[in-house]
């Protein structure tokens, strides 16, 4: 099998000729640009090549094709035209990493100030004029959305303000997706991955709006929580909104791209915390599970598309109603946090539902653990994941730019070493 026929047997609830693998095809999947950077010098040797950051809020880093291909990598991605600061990739820049020095390549209008506490602080859209919307700390390699709640005066709450950041595909964004699934459909053997805007309904990393350089109506992250207990009609009316709007840039995309497309991400809401969901079941059908099944509904009616929802956390109460609202993909698969053991999952959802992720723990045996902890863990989650099929092998949550490349090394080590095995 190619890459692209090897993703489409797992989709299809078979079993792969061997181990189908991601890295970078969504900000869901990604790794930190340094690190990126590391693993790049290592197996390609090319010392003066400059990584791009394809995701300037997480500053994550682009997996190009010769790094891909090096890689066995299965999967490429199409992200939308712009991103969580409203850039687009184009008219790059050098810019260095303030916690490890890393030279890196970032869009043309990604401008920055520095505090008197020497953090970074990001605009939107690039204009310094407006209100910084996130701030790197000195010493991370990543930014924090900044709260820009207004005051909330209840009797002039209009749930149309939480959604103008929603609207109708462009002809110019329609061009860009179809150009994007064209050169990859026509010029790799990958399989395609592609991230449709707008469609995350509640998701937190979008409620402070780090793009809009005036976010009106709830957008500070405990305010959002409590909406969810104090506010659900509110919600609700957003939600539907939201889906409105989504439901006709589906219905538009859809006959454009056609089946070169195979996975669209949809949702990267997390419902989980690391004990526990952070909402019961009878919030997330009332409130959530309507919208998210319309979503996909529209998309299964009209596509061969398959529906990709990240949620971290210990969310396993929560996955036969994902399920049941018509998701085909689950990712992170955090199966570090509690309630979510892996050989647990695999035996009650694996021939429901396929998991994109659970490979390695990114946030600890991957950024502390030794080689040998690495390959350990990577070869007995593949030993539970991919039995039977139904299973990318992806990490826990992104990789981040602080990983040694040494553990990056052994996480593909392990990797390749089941490649080995013919798994049918």
């Amino acid at each position: 099998m190619n890459s692209r026929e090897r993703l489409q047997c797992i989709l299809d609830h078979k079993q792969p000729d061997r181990l189908c693998v991601d890295f970078g095809s969504g900000s869901q999947t990604g790794i930190g640009v340094s690190a990126v950077d590391r693993l790049r010098k290592a197996v390609l040797a090319e010392p003066d090549y400059k990584v791009k950051v394809i995701d300037t809020y997480q500053m994550l880093g682009q997996i190009d094709e010769p790094l891909r291909k090096m890689l066995k990598l299965d999967i490429v991605g199409i992200a939308p035209p712009a991103d969580m600061f409203g850039l687009r990739q184009r008219a790059w820049k050098p810019f260095t990493m303030p916690a490890d020095g890393t030279d890196v390549l970032v869009p043309g209008n990604f401008n920055y100030t520095t505090n008197n506490y020497g953090d970074y602080l990001m605009y939107p859209q690039g204009d310094t004029s407006a209100m910084p919307s996130a701030m790197m700390p000195s010493g991370s390699c990543r930014w924090d959305s900044l709260s820009r709640q207004q005051p909330l005066v209840e009797s002039r709450m209009n749930y149309l303000d939480n959604c103008q950041e929603f609207e109708p595909l462009s002809v110019e964004d329609v061009s860009y997706y179809k150009s994007k699934v064209d050169w990859y459909y026509d010029n790799t053997d990958a399989g395609i991955y592609l991230t449709l805007p707008g469609l995350a309904f509640g998701d937190l990393a979008m409620v402070p709006a780090p793009w809009l350089k005036n976010p009106k109506g709830i957008r500070d992250v405990e305010e959002w929580y409590l909406a969810l207990t104090c506010r659900q009609d509110y919600l609700y009316k957003v939600f539907e909104r939201q889906c409105e709007i989504g439901l006709k840039n589906i219905e538009t995309l859809a006959p454009v791209l056609g089946d070169k497309v195979q996975v669209v991400f949809v949702s990267g809401t997390d419902f989980g915390t690391q004990r526990s969901p952070f909402i019961s079941p009878e919030t997330y059908r009332s409130l959530f599970k309507p919208f998210q099944k319309a979503i996909n509904d529209k998309i299964h009616e009209l596509t061969n598309w398959k529906v990709f929802i990240h949620s971290s956390g210990s969310i396993q109460p929560l996955i036969p109603d994902m399920i049941d609202a018509g998701f085909d993909i689950l990712n992170p698969v955090q199966c570090t946090a509690c309630d979510m053991d892996a050989r647990t999952l695999k035996k009650t959802y694996g021939n429901d539902i396929v998991f994109w992720g659970g490979g390695v723990d990114s946030h600890q045996t991957l950024a502390y653990g030794t080689p040998e902890d690495v390959y350990r863990e990577v070869s007995q989650r593949i030993d539970i994941f991919a039995d039977g099929g139904n299973f990318v092998f992806n990490s826990i949550g992104n990789i981040q730019s602080n990983t040694p490349v040494k553990n990056l090394i052994a996480m593909f080590k392990a990797v390749n070493a089941a490649r080995s095995c013919i798994m049918l």
